[in-house]
């Protein structure tokens, strides 16, 4: 890296640096090369500025009077020409990070919270694991921009004898839907797409969209098909109003699977651009704008997301999101030396008793899924609807950067007015299960007295198929982030009390 450097293209502002930035590579604790003479950049001019490496210090001299060795204050002038130039090439925004910055802690009573009543959330925890109503969690609370509860209880691997710990790596599924409207949301505020874009603009497949007839009962090649009355946007995909299902869905189930389509939860040989494409293909459920349906259409904007940004979804993830934040354990597949890190999925075989989740795929219908997926198959389907795997710590730093209005630490992913458009009801007089509301990646708590939950209304957040969860209460300033790895359709508390149980700890 230290024989590279990153060009900035012209042109520059007329008023230009009265001085010019040399490729002057000087080792620590060596004096810089002399004779460096005054220069005005000017329209046209190219400039040439060293990528910045550990071992290497950079200097800079406005004449030849003037040395250093890269540790004196003509840092801030290199500091502020890189901050000047990065800006006008037009080039891709390199993005300040919270990389390595620890979670703010603090005691409970500091930001208006109870120790005593986090207690009743602990020992909630550990009455859960005693009873093999879960084989281990781990939760984090913060209120303020603070952690004031974080817990590992039970086991990570029973079989192994590795206790739960904090850093554990848990499938997230879902909680991955979030990361990818996000990266949408990215896309959109540097102008790159709108909401109520044609999805066709950017993935054409989608063009010549069809509705399954309601006259039809279990799809085949051969259903009658109404054409949509309208295409299906960017807004409807994150909305969950697309017309797109899931495979479970007995209508269009069938038809999904021999298509080959997949949600991330099963190992798959082809590709996010390869699925999507054929998923294109397929009938939607319902006229796009016209119903709310959980499907698969996020994993159309992730596929989106590697259309306009030129980049897979992974490597956006990585660099845009994930780095930034310091979400270094977040990722799709673990690398093996993770692997040790990853929390096994239990199921229920009776009351009060676990047993360990198979790696044989599980068939029910049309859905199929296993546990192993993270750790087999080809590792290049790249989920943007359930693939992603993190830690509790990570995905609190996810949570904060929402909390936050879009920044964490000095990493800003997004503007305030965007989080804030994302959070808010965007299905009219739609509803999910009847009762709350979706924004733009989130359910949002819409009506309290229909909810069991005990947090403001606005508060917003999601959960993942082996139940893992996360809220955050913006009028509170509240966060949970909980992730057990336990099989749906079995009774877990965790999503349900946790929430609950962190809020009732509030004390001003």
């Amino acid at each position: 890296m230290t024989g590279r450097g990153l060009s900035i293209p012209a042109p520059f502002p007329p008023w230009g640096f009265r001085s010019r930035l040399r490729d002057c590579r000087v080792s620590r604790g060596e004096a810089a090369q002399r004779g460096l003479r005054r220069w005005t950049v000017r329209p046209g001019n190219g400039c040439r500025i060293p990528r910045i490496h550990s071992d290497v210090a950079f200097w800079f001299s406005g004449d030849a009077s003037m040395q250093g060795n890269g540790r004196t204050w003509r840092w801030l002038w290199v500091v502020l020409a890189l901050a000047g130039l990065l800006g006008v090439g037009g080039g891709e925004a390199i993005p300040r990070t919270a990389a390595g910055q620890e979670l703010a802690k603090a005691r409970p009573e500091d930001v208006g919270m109870s120790s005593q009543r986090l207690e009743r959330l602990d020992a909630f925890l550990r009455r859960a694991v005693a009873e093999g109503r879960t084989a281990g969690a781990v939760t984090m609370v913060a209120r303020r921009g603070k952690v004031v509860f974080s817990q590992a209880v039970g086991m990570m691997d029973r079989e192994a004898n590795r206790p739960m710990s904090l850093d554990a790596i848990f499938r997230i599924c879902s909680m991955t839907k979030p990361v990818t409207s996000v990266a949408v949301m990215m896309l959109y505020e540097e102008g790159r797409l709108m909401l109520d874009d044609p999805v066709a603009k950017y993935i054409p497949e989608f063009g010549n969209a069809k509705v399954l007839a309601e006259s039809s009962g279990t799809a085949t090649e051969n259903s009658p098909t109404v054409p949509a009355k309208r295409p299906i946007t960017v807004r409807h995909l994150l909305n969950h109003t697309s017309g797109l299902t899931y495979q479970w869905n007995e209508r269009l189930g069938p038809l999904y699977h021999k298509a080959g389509i997949t949600h991330g939860l099963i190992q798959d040989e082809g590709t996010l651009a390869e699925k999507m494409k054929k998923l294109a293909a397929l009938p939607l459920l319902h006229q796009p704008g016209e119903k709310y349906e959980y499907g698969l259409s996020i994993d159309v904007l992730g596929y989106l997301v590697e259309v306009v940004s030129g980049k897979t979804l992974d490597e956006f993830f990585r660099q845009r999101i994930f780095e930034p934040l310091g979400m270094n354990d977040t990722t799709f597949f673990p690398p093996k030396e993770k692997l040790d890190r990853l929390a096994a999925v239990y199921e229920r075989s009776g009351p009060g008793t676990l047993r360990r989740m198979g790696d044989e795929p599980v068939v029910q219908g049309s859905f199929v899924y296993t546990a192993d997926y993270p750790q087999r198959g080809p590792k290049r389907y790249f989920s943007g609807g359930g693939g992603l795997c993190s830690t509790v710590p990570d995905y609190m730093r996810f949570c904060l950067m929402l909390a936050g209005g879009g920044r964490y630490g000095n990493a800003r992913l997004l503007s305030r007015k965007t989080v804030e458009v994302m959070t808010i009801n965007q299905l009219g007089d739609l509803s999910v299960n009847g009762n709350q509301k979706f924004g733009l990646g989130f359910l949002v708590l819409a009506d309290r007295a229909r909810t069991n939950l005990n947090w403001s209304a606005g508060s917003f957040g999601w959960g993942g198929f082996y139940n893992t969860t996360f809220l955050i209460d913006p009028k509170e300033q509240l966060i949970v982030v909980s992730m057990t790895q336990l099989r749906p359709g079995h009774d877990c508390p965790i999503s349900e009390f946790v929430p609950v149980l962190a809020a009732q700890a509030i004390a001003d």
